[in-house]
C-alpha cells in the first residue's frame, strides 16, 4: 500500500508519517508539502503513485483538489484535521498520526 502524506511545508507533520509509516510491512510511505518552499512539492507523480492520500487540514485537500483534480478522481483524500502545531517527532503528533491513520489501513 502506498501512502501520501501532505501538509505546507513538508518538515513535521507530513515528514513524521513517512518516517513512522513507512517502517511497516507492506506499506510505502512518502510525504509531499502544498507550499513552493515545501522541502518536497507535491507533484501529479506523487499523486499518482498514491493508493491513499492523507491531507493534515482541509486547505490541504483544497490546494490538491485544486492542482490535481483529475488525478483525484480515482483516489482515496482523507483529512486528518491535525494543526500545525507540533515538531517533528513530537509525541503528541505522533500519537494523533498513529490513531487517526490506523483507521483507514484495516
Amino acid at each position: 500500500m502506498n501512502l501520501l502524506f501532505i501538509c505546507s511545508r513538508n518538515r513535521r507533520r507530513s515528514l513524521t508519517a513517512e518516517v513512522l509509516f513507512g517502517e511497516r510491512p507492506g506499506v510505502s510511505a512518502l510525504s509531499a508539502g502544498t507550499a513552493p518552499d515545501a522541502e518536497t512539492v507535491v507533484s501529479a507523480d506523487l499523486v499518482e503513485w498514491a493508493d491513499v492520500i492523507f491531507a493534515m487540514e482541509t486547505v490541504h485537500k483544497r490546494r490538491l483538489t485544486a492542482l490535481f483534480s483529475r488525478e483525484l478522481r480515482v483516489k482515496q483524500l482523507i483529512v486528518l484535521g491535525i494543526p500545525d502545531r507540533y515538531s517533528y517527532m513530537d509525541e503528541t503528533l505522533v500519537n494523533l498520526l498513529q490513531s487517526k491513520v490506523e483507521a483507514h489501513l484495516k
